[in-house]
């Protein structure tokens, strides 16, 4: 049976590892059985004749309407699908449903992250197969989707592939043909601009602000 209140020791650990306070933790528990329960209430009770057990956690159906509805993330499956997948779950977490720490401690670094989270976050998102680095072949899929393709064009990816190479332009600092962490740092702390350059993956800062101010007034 999940908890339903949160116990003071989840308490005190989260409030020293984010950037939230007590009772904006506290009201996010409540944010979070919310959407376990209407997320559960959603699912599925049998699949082929077969009961399927419920999801203690937010599944990924329910992160995309969060993301989509509560954070204004309006932004390409393929950005989505890796937010999800690199969201950290913790020492025994893998790529299942997210558990109350692992939710607190995501959302304190999009909504409340320093430069280094944030830009951490960005760059994990646009690392496709989590090598170190964002390569041409990695921003031509983040990019492709993003352009309106223009009528009468005769090779529309051609446009996406000056882009590509636009972009590592500017952010290629070492010039080794793909951007690595240190790469995108400096030029992240040149022109900010650049932090969110393969796609939106972080809610702008008016509608953080919002979400903040809202949810300990909710409750």
């Amino acid at each position: 049976m999940p908890y339903r209140h949160l116990k003071e020791k989840t308490l005190e650990f989260l409030y020293r590892n984010t950037h939230f306070t007590k009772s904006e933790l506290e009201a996010l528990f409540v944010m979070y059985r919310r959407l376990v329960t209407a997320g559960q209430a959603a699912a599925p009770a049998t699949v082929i004749g077969q009961p399927v057990p419920k999801v203690d956690g937010i599944d990924q159906n329910t992160f995309r309407d969060v993301m989509h509805n509560t954070f204004d993330l309006v932004t390409e499956d393929v950005i989505l699908d890796r937010v999800w997948l690199t969201w950290e779950r913790g020492a025994n977490g893998g790529e299942g449903a997210l558990k109350f720490e692992a939710w607190a401690r995501g959302l304190s670094k999009l909504l409340r992250g320093s430069d280094e989270e944030r830009r951490a976050h960005c760059f994990a998102v646009y690392d496709l197969n989590a090598d170190g680095y964002i390569t041409r072949d990695e921003m031509f899929t983040l990019l492709k989707n993003s352009l309106l393709k223009q009528p009468g064009d005769e090779d529309p990816d051609e446009g996406v592939r000056d882009l590509v190479e636009l972009v590592l332009k500017k952010m290629d600092v070492d010039k080794d043909g793909k951007v690595s962490v240190e790469d995108y740092k400096e030029a992240v702390e040149q022109e900010p601009l650049l932090l969110e350059a393969f796609g939106q993956c972080l809610p702008s800062k008016r509608q953080a602000a919002t979400f903040l101010k809202n949810l300990t007034t909710k409750q």
